[in-house]
Formats: structure tokens, C-alpha cells, sequence
């Protein structure tokens, strides 16, 4: 993938970050002292931040799912590792990414997955 594509994604993946934490710290003044630790840190540094326990123990399962998976996402940016499937090695078609930045497996994959979850 080339960098500006990547730069693109990584910009993408902190704004979703940063709206969802956002959308959290609204619902109440503990949460929004909590998000305050966690989004604190440097941007480049995010990925390698560990959300602290109390958050997540807070957040809902599908939040806490995608902002998991976005931090996880952001961490594959900086290995150099985005936009691989993780189950067959082949590369993620860029439409994809774009629609779902975190996504960690291509079309294909995924949707045997989904088949084999069912």
C-alpha cells in the first residue's frame, strides 16, 4: 500500500477514534474524566496505549469492540502490516478499507467467517 493511501487510512481510523470517544464522554461526567486519560496521550502513540480497564468495563460491548479494533488497526499501520488479511495473507482491496478501515480480513474471508459463526 502506498503511504498516502496509508496516511489516509491511519487520519481516518483517529477521527473515528476520537468521535467515538467523543460520543462517550457526553453520556456522563465519569466517563468523560476516563476518556480524558485515555485520549490524552500523543496520536502517533494511541495504538500502543492500553485503554484503561475501567473504560472498557464501561463502554458497551460494541463500542469497546470497535474501538478495540480501530487501536488494533492503528497499530498495523505503524508494524507495516495494514491492509493484510489476517486469515489468507492476500491484500484487502483499498474500496474495502475505505468502507471499513478496521477491517481485519478481505471479502472473502470474512464471509466464509460469518458462515462458519451462523
Amino acid at each position: 500500500m502506498d503511504q498516502e493511501f496509508l496516511d489516509k487510512m491511519k487520519e481516518k481510523l483517529l477521527e473515528q477514534r476520537r468521535t467515538l470517544l467523543q460520543s462517550l464522554s457526553e453520556q456522563s461526567e465519569d466517563m468523560r474524566n476516563l476518556v480524558k486519560t485515555v485520549d490524552s496521550g500523543d496520536e502517533a502513540d494511541v495504538a500502543s496505549d492500553v485503554i484503561d480497564r475501567q473504560l472498557l468495563n464501561s463502554l458497551g460491548t460494541q463500542d469497546a469492540n470497535t474501538l478495540k479494533k480501530i487501536d488494533n488497526a492503528i497499530d498495523r499501520i505503524n508494524q507495516h502490516k495494514y491492509g493484510i488479511c489476517l486469515v489468507c495473507g492476500k491484500e484487502i482491496p483499498k474500496e474495502r478499507l475505505e468502507i471499513l478501515p478496521y477491517a481485519l480480513m478481505c471479502i472473502d474471508c470474512a464471509n466464509a467467517e460469518e458462515r462458519r459463526n451462523r
